[in-house]
């Protein structure tokens, strides 16, 4: 296994490339319907969608343009691209686990969070831990010795059962189970055949236990409470020197829509599943960080863990990751 840093180094050297040719490169102001002059912010276009999209919600509901923005959707960009297109300068805002924004940072990524999205709650985790529902592995101590089903090596993925295991009391995690590498919409079949003992899922508890044939060993809430699964969007340092008007009226639609999700959660639902094509059954509500407020806690709490197995160089700061300075309803 390679570590995050050197892969999200690789990233950064091949993310331009492959992105050259995605959306507009014009980044000026784009005129509105009534005349108005608005200022393009491009987005990686939504997809996978298994949660609310703030995007469409903002777009949707008119925060962004009343903000003086227009969202402009380049297309679609995997996860592990979106930190190599903001630095290329393809894409204006990106947006993963924290994990991938703290391993960009550490590989010379000059990119900042700005803005929060989900949080964890204990009925809304970032991620749950699955066996089936016969299964004898009730505890930490009964994953030792089995084979533990994840979509990739790395972020919350991996590294989310190493903390579990730590938590209680299990020394020197890694390496403590065999992990097979799926994706993430096969893993279930894989556990049901018997081919893992154990699944990563970034899925709710209530949804999984309504199936019948599963249950959740543990989720990311079990771990480190409400403070494990940030999300933050974070825009180029360049990006934000040049255009802080910009950013700080970007964070404020952000910051807006999170609360609406959690007011209206339905109708949040309701508008990305209109506006990704895709039945709102499939969607959960997730939890949004309330203002938009990015906690500290979050950011060093992945540190620490990243740092404790070499994935990062000693000596990052919450600070180096993230500023709430353009929130300012945190004012």
């Amino acid at each position: 296994m390679k570590p995050i840093a050197l892969r999200a180094l690789l990233l950064l050297m091949t993310g331009a490339t492959i992105l050259a040719g995605c959306g507009n490169d014009t980044d000026s102001a784009k005129a509105g319907s009534s005349g108005e002059q608005l200022d393009v912010v491009r987005l990686a276009t939504p997809t996978n969608l298994t949660g609310i999209s703030t995007y469409y919600v903002a777009d949707e509901l008119g925060f962004a343009k009343d903000a003086g923005l227009k969202f402009d959707f380049i297309g679609a960009v995997e996860p592990g691209q979106l930190v190599a297109s903001v630095v290329a300068g393809k894409l204006d805002v990106g947006g993963a686990h924290i994990n991938r924004t703290i391993a960009g940072i550490s590989a010379g990524a000059k990119i900042k969070a700005v803005v929060a999205q989900t949080e964890t709650t204990e009925a809304v985790p970032h991620m749950s831990f699955v066996t089936t529902k016969d299964s004898p592995i009730k505890s930490a101590a009964d994953i030792v010795g089995k084979k533990v089903g994840i979509a990739k090596f790395g972020g919350c993925n991996e590294y989310t059962p190493y903390a579990y295991l730590l938590k209680n009391g299990i020394k020197d995690p890694k390496g403590k189970f065999e992990i097979v590498i799926a994706p993430e919409i096969k893993l279930e079949q894989a556990l049901l055949q018997g081919d893992v003992d154990l699944i990563g899922l970034h899925e709710n508890p209530s949804t999984i236990i309504k199936r019948g044939n599963l249950r959740v060993v543990f989720t990311d809430y079990d771990v480190w409470n409400t403070i494990g699964g940030a999300t933050p969007l974070y825009f180029s340092q360049k990006f934000i020197k040049e255009k802080p008007d910009v950013v700080r009226r970007f964070v404020d639609v952000i910051s807006k829509t999170n609360d609406y999700v959690n007011a209206n959660p339905e109708k949040a639902i309701e508008i990305t599943a209109k506006r990704g094509d895709i039945d709102p059954a499939k969607i959960r509500a997730n939890y949004y960080a309330p203002h938009g407020e990015i906690k500290e806690e979050s950011a060093k709490v992945w540190i620490d863990l990243l740092t404790k197995f070499n994935e990062i160089k000693p000596g990052i700061k919450p600070e180096d990751i993230f500023t709430n300075e353009f929130n300012d309803t945190l004012k």
